[in-house]
């Protein structure tokens, strides 16, 4: 695909500096037939001779005189034809002396001015200029200068090699820069199709987020536990009996929520057991909502725990930079007959409004560089959302809040 699009690419830019090239020898040949013209046109030599053959009558004597000046003219300044005429348009000077006094093939202007044209003569198409010459405030006779198309076209062949030469190097570069794309992307992700390594992303986001949790749970678990020893050894029975009962029913109550709903999914109920762990550890209230008659999602468990659980960590570090009091809500709601909604709160100071529409971009992140900034999550969160037929956003009022939509499982 990428070396398809560098020869698109290198093709239109070839087209376009073969059609610059066309125009710009077009131009070049109009300014050459303009410039001579005006230059013969003021010669005194040629003025003189016009004159007198106009006063004389005889056009033989001035076209022995303006054939040498015409032809010198053509060799030197490389034009095809330079053809000088009385004021009926009579050629006195032609490349091919045989036409000689024959009437000139163009247009002769109405009056006195210049005029360049592309007109098709005895040579054959050509870019033409032709131009008055006036001697004592009249007319005395034409001065045409002319190049012809074949001309213009053969020296547009060296722009078109090089139009050429450099759609070649792109489109070489794109291949090798294709064939380098591929060999890193093969040593990284082997054959896998895209399909597999996205799988495999989201399931390595899945693992993290997750083992996370469990070890923000564990932790908390194994301080409770370590309390409750304490106050065992102390004889303060009653006390470590209230902690543990305490931690017991903040447990349940979650595990009552998320097991109620009849699409319930034990994976993300264990995530979110670890997150409200990790949240408490961090200082952090943890609400969540979950209805009771909140469907099940297509996604797959792997899937739904990157989503979510990407969106519940953004939402635990912006409520740890906030100020007091600090919290995060997490919402799982019917929305209609065959969607889910799941919402995603926190305390934080917000994402500003330039940047909303960015953090879903792959590699851009608010957060600083390293493991915790990778802007990697939001990006894998927008792919699968949108993949599965959902759709991803930012609320833009204040708490900032993460809207995602699901189908819902049929029923």
């Amino acid at each position: 695909m990428l070396a398809a699009a560098v020869a698109a690419i290198a093709v239109l830019i070839a087209a376009l500096l073969i059609l610059e090239g066309q125009r710009a020898a077009a131009s070049e040949a109009e300014r050459v037939t303009q410039a001579v013209a005006e230059t013969l046109s003021h010669s005194p030599d040629v003025q003189s001779a016009l004159a007198a053959a106009d006063e004389a009558a005889d056009d033989e004597a001035a076209s022995a005189q303006l054939q040498p000046v015409a032809e010198a003219v053509m060799a030197d300044a490389r034009v095809d034809f330079v053809t000088i005429m009385d004021p009926a348009g009579i050629r006195l000077t032609h490349r091919n002396p045989a036409q000689i006094g024959q009437h000139y093939i163009g247009t002769i202007p109405t009056s006195p001015t210049r005029l360049t044209e592309q007109f098709t003569g005895t040579l054959g198409p050509s870019i033409r200029t032709i131009a008055p010459v006036e001697s004592g405030g009249r007319t005395v006779g034409w001065v045409s200068v002319g190049v012809t198309v074949d001309t213009v076209a053969a020296s547009v062949l060296p722009r078109l090699l090089i139009a050429l030469g450099i759609g070649g190097a792109l489109i070489a570069a794109g291949v090798v820069g294709a064939l380098v794309a591929r060999r890193v992307t093969r040593r990284v992700a082997g054959d896998l199709p895209p399909r597999a390594i996205h799988d495999t992303l989201a399931a390595a986001e899945s693992m993290r987020t997750l083992g996370e949790a469990l070890r923000a749970q564990t932790h908390e678990h194994g301080n409770r536990m370590h309390t409750a020893v304490a106050l065992l050894e102390l004889g303060r029975t009653a006390e470590a009996i209230g902690i543990l009962t305490d931690s017991s029913r903040q447990s349940q109550a979650l595990v009552d929520q998320v097991s109620a709903h009849a699409g319930g999914d034990p994976t993300v109920g264990a995530l979110l057991l670890g997150k409200a762990s990790q949240a408490a550890e961090r200082g952090i209230e943890w609400i969540a909502e979950i209805a009771p008659d909140a469907p099940g999602s297509v996604l797959a468990p792997t899937d739904a725990v990157a989503v979510l659980g990407n969106l519940i960590d953004n939402a635990l570090d912006a409520a740890g930079e906030g100020t007091p009091p600090r919290w995060v809500r997490v919402a799982l709601a019917p929305l209609g007959d065959r969607q889910l909604s799941v919402t995603v709160s926190d305390s934080g100071p917000g994402i500003a409004g330039e940047l909303r529409d960015r953090v879903f971009e792959r590699g851009f992140s608010t957060k600083p560089a390293g493991r915790e900034g990778r802007g990697v999550g939001l990006a894998l969160v927008r792919e699968i959302v949108t993949g599965a037929g959902g759709s991803v956003t930012i609320d833009p009022t204040t708490p900032t809040t993460f809207r995602v939509v699901l189908p819902a499982v049929p029923a």
